[in-house]
């Protein structure tokens, strides 16, 4: 009978052994199965940008000795156009080359002839005419550049604005129009002898509705230090840009058209290398440079003094050199990408932000000209015997690099590189700056505040709990302390964002009085206790409930703190401390801060590490804390020399874990804390964490756009944190255990 009941109870020995192993090694699976499917998302963030050619063709009736001065292609590579000498259109299927339809332009003076030709975003073509005449024109598909029986127009030319060469003495160079509302023209001229025309028409109109048009003239220019080699203008043509053959970089404001003011002349390269290209980035904040050697940069005006005024124009980032003279530079429409053919006939492509070089697009012969698609997806080239060549682009996280996301970056409109989380903004030429490492700071931030408040509380507690306390009273006090970490975090904060904050907004200076009175207070009743305790009926009654002495000193502190606080505040303060701390410090005092956070962080804290932590004291061996007694040691120092020594391990694991549990805490961090993604270790201001971050963000993250892979990297990082953690704490547990251990 024995011999059967041992044998079966090995048997369940062996399955229940089994089954442990089993479940242990499917968790782990687990584990590892989530963290492969959140990379899985993360990873295509840094996979490289793809281009492949669609086609390559002669386009019919062009002939290698046509001279092309323009070329584009609808959004969905179905539809190409070239625009030759005459000012004629040709419409092309770029899958076969064959010439679907051509469109003239007719020339306001007559001639037929192009002098030169301007592109801008959208595919406006600024025309100038050899009679000095000028045509600004839009090219459309209609149909989305699909040929239907409904849709047999390949391309629609739509005229924004004609005007013939009346009041030129001299014919000019170049021309440029931008419409800012629709139907107010600015039209700007580059004459011989570096001169500049500017027309700016406004319009107006009257209570009655009724619209009236006007038309300011001026000229300004002319000794200027070099010959205009590359012109720009903003869309709302409000700013000029020059390049100058001597290498400098001027800017034009144009806000008042009568009197234009040249605001800026700086070198764009210290040899003095002339400028052969210019353009506008997307947003009209920055402009892209680029000269006779190759060399590549982006400028815009920031302020000298940090105070928002004199701003003038500055190198912000450096791209990859061009192996010749850059020739044209073309602006992505959705991000801040760039494409730039220089003179050997390659076109590459680089972000701004990320100074990452993406792309380098080349033929057998040196390609001349270019146009890239409205949607970033292709890029439509011809080369010097007028053979096309079309790419298919793939290139979805441009502005995402090493940099970007954990560098400081020299963002626009900022006076200096910084680390910025902004992920969104009212404008579609928004700059992302999507730098984690605000929030890796902020994370870090919020959890240290919290261990500070809660290691501290909860690892006394549970020596006074396991060491001091009456066994009786213990069985209430630590489950109704276990209890707590059932509270939601929602609820906790929620009460600490709409109770605590206000609350100790009120009461800054008491609160900090607090921390140095409430202390004191109780420093000086464990003094009395000392005096008055040694009473014998005192020493029978009160054993075990010493703690209930400490209650009116608290009380006491309290009602203090509170009420020399105000006096204080009053008198050392000028009666505002925050205030005070802004105008001294130049701090800022923010309702929902750090403060707010290592209470109510702290707070949820303190049962997961005074629970781990007094099991690990309560189970150090008795005898230990008896032959400590025994031989005359207090009760007090028998718990600090021998029982905390030997509980040291699970000490350690439980204020690992609860850091563990700090750092990944979202709804608390993310209810009481302004969520303010700013580096600053200021107690008295907010931050934004990790998970809060991918809670505020992710409902609103395009799925599998930059945003959404950016929250899962995040995600990534937290989970690498909480290994890290757990690692080092079983490491250094393993230590403690083999120091520890023999006693």
């Amino acid at each position: 009978m024995n011999s059967a009941i041992l044998k079966r109870a090995k048997r369940n020995d062996r399955l229940a052994a089994w089954l442990i192993n089993i479940g242990g090694f499917l968790v782990i699976f687990a584990v590892i199965w989530i963290l492969v499917l959140i990379m899985k998302v993360a990873i295509p963030l840094f996979l490289e940008p793809k281009a492949g050619v669609v086609s390559s063709f002669g386009v019919t009736g062009i002939t290698p000795h046509s001279k092309i001065v323009g070329i584009g292609t609808d959004d969905n590579l179905r539809t190409g156009f070239v625009l030759d000498e005459t000012g004629t259109f040709s419409a092309f299927d770029i899958r076969s080359g064959k010439t679907i339809g051509t469109v003239p332009v007719p020339p306001p003076g007559g001639q037929q002839a192009v002098a030169s030709v301007s592109e801008a975003p959208g595919r406006r073509y600024d025309i100038l005419w050899k009679d000095g005449s000028f045509t600004a024109l839009k090219v459309d598909f209609p149909g989305n550049g699909s040929q239907t029986e409904e849709n047999t127009k390949p391309l629609q030319i739509i005229t924004l604005l004609e005007e013939g060469k009346a009041g030129f003495k001299i014919l000019p160079d170049r021309s440029l129009a931008r419409f800012p509302d629709g139907k107010a023209p600015v039209r700007v001229n580059l004459l011989p002898g570096n001169r500049f025309s500017l027309a700016k028409k406004t319009v107006t109109e009257d209570l009655a509705g009724n619209e009236s048009a006007k038309t300011v003239r001026s000229e300004f220019g002319g000794n200027l230090p070099g010959n205009v080699s590359a012109i720009a203008l903003d869309s709302k043509g409000e700013f000029l840009y020059a390049g100058t053959d001597t290498g400098h970089f001027l800017r034009w404001d144009l806000t008042d058209p009568a009197n234009p003011q040249l605001t800026d002349s700086v070198k764009a390269s210290k040899s003095g290398d002339p400028v052969t290209a210019l353009n506008m980035v997307l947003g009209d904040v920055s402009v892209a440079v680029g000269d006779d050697t190759g060399s590549f940069s982006t400028w815009f005006p920031i302020s000298e003094t940090g105070l928002g005024s004199g701003k003038a124009l500055t190198r912000i980032h450096s791209l990859a050199h061009h192996d010749s003279a850059i020739g044209s530079i073309l602006p992505s429409q959705r991000s801040k990408t760039l494409f730039s053919l220089d003179k050997g006939g390659a076109i590459n492509v680089d972000h701004m932000t990320s100074e990452r070089r993406l792309l380098s697009l080349r033929t057998d012969k040196p390609l001349v000209r270019f146009a890239v698609s409205g949607r970033d997806n292709g890029v439509i080239a011809i080369d010097r015997d007028n053979r096309v060549t079309v790419w298919r682009i793939e290139n979805p996280h441009p502005e995402v690099s090493l940099k970007t996301l954990f560098g400081r970056v020299w963002y626009e409109g900022y006076d200096r590189p910084a680390f910025v989380w902004q992920s969104s903004s009212a404008n579609d030429d928004f700059e992302p700056k999507l730098s984690l490492t605000p929030l890796i700071f902020g994370t870090l931030k919020g959890t240290l505040y919290a261990m500070i408040f809660a290691v501290p509380l909860a690892l006394l507690g549970a020596i006074y709990t396991s060491q001091f306390l009456k066994p009786r009273l213990k069985n209430y006090i630590k489950p109704a302390i276990e209890i707590m970490a059932a509270v939601p975090s929602v609820v906790i904060g929620f009460l600490a964002g709409l109770w605590l904050a206000p609350l100790l907004d009120k009461a800054i200076v008491p609160f900090f009085l607090a921390i140095v009175v409430i202390p004191l207070c109780i420093v000086l009743s464990i003094l009395l206790w000392k005096r008055i305790g040694q009473a014998q009926l005192l020493k029978r009654v009160a054993k075990g409930y010493e703690f209930l002495f400490l209650i009116p000193a608290l009380i006491f502190g309290v009602f203090v703190s509170q009420a020399v606080g105000g006096l204080l505040e009053t008198s050392m303060f000028a009666g505002d401390f925050k205030l005070w701390l802004f105008d001294t410090l130049g701090t800022r005092f923010d309702q929902r801060n750090s403060i707010i956070i290592a209470f109510a962080l702290g707070l949820a804290v303190i049962p997961l590490i005074f629970t781990m932590a007094e099991d690990a004291l309560s189970n150090v061996p008795k005898n230990l804390s008896a032959a400590s007694l025994a031989i005359g040691a207090s009760r007090w120092q028998t718990a600090w020399r021998v029982v905390l020594p030997s509980a040291l391990p699970g000490i350690f694991s439980a204020v690992m874990i609860g850091f563990g549990r700090a750092i990944g805490e979202t709804m608390i961090v993310l209810m009481a804390t302004g969520n303010t993604p700013i580096m600053d270790w200021s107690m008295f201001n907010g931050f934004r964490t990790l998970s809060a971050n991918i809670a505020v963000e992710i409902p609103e993250a395009p799925v599998f756009g930059t945003l959404y892979r950016v929250l899962f990297l995040s995600a990534v990082l937290l989970f690498i944190f909480t290994f890290i953690i757990n690692t080092l704490a079983e490491v250094l547990r393993q230590k403690f255990r083999r120091k520890y251990g023999r006693f």
